[in-house]
């Protein structure tokens, strides 16, 4: 099963978005190749940002790292929201654990042409810890976490399975 390092940025969205999916994901289920939403935003990573330098970490794999030790996320919706700062600041703590004194991360909104600043604080850090541990407590359940809301799964490529099975 995954372990501590096995987490990246994705399982730490999917945390804060939601867990069902999260724990759907980890075993296999991955309908986001069918969902347009995904596909938009990997065309928009192919297209707008083509300036960042991607950096594979293993089990995270982030935008962009600068000169500057600051951590570049890409985008494709118009409102921040708590699963992209989550996001971005386990990057950051991925890029602290190799060994570099990461400042934060900058966030980038495609759409809206915003960029949001997350400085890396000993408190970011503590809940970036606390976010891997909290993903895996929902990886390793026995069963899958109860469903959102109907209406906060639109656009969700998990949402035929979790309303239709």
């Amino acid at each position: 099963m995954i372990g501590y390092d096995d987490i990246g940025g994705v399982h730490i969205k999917y945390l804060y978005h939601c867990r069902r999916q999260l724990w759907l994901y980890t075993r296999g289920f991955r309908p986001e190749h069918l969902n347009d939403s995904v596909a938009a935003g990997s065309a928009m990573h192919d297209t707008s940002y083509s300036r960042f330098a991607p950096i594979d970490l293993g089990a995270a794999r982030l935008d962009h790292l600068d000169g500057q030790a600051w951590v570049h996320e890409a985008k494709n919706s118009r409102t921040a929201s708590d699963a992209d700062h989550a996001q971005a600041r386990h990057y950051c703590h991925q890029v602290r654990r190799i060994g570099v004194d990461v400042q934060g991360a900058i966030v980038h909104y495609r759409p809206t042409k915003r960029t949001v600043r997350h400085p890396y604080t000993d408190d970011e850090h503590t809940q970036a810890e606390h976010d891997i541990q909290a993903a895996l407590d929902v990886i390793t359940a026995d069963q899958a976490p109860s469903r959102l809301a109907r209406s906060r799964c639109f656009g969700c490529a998990y949402s035929d399975y979790c309303w239709n099975a």
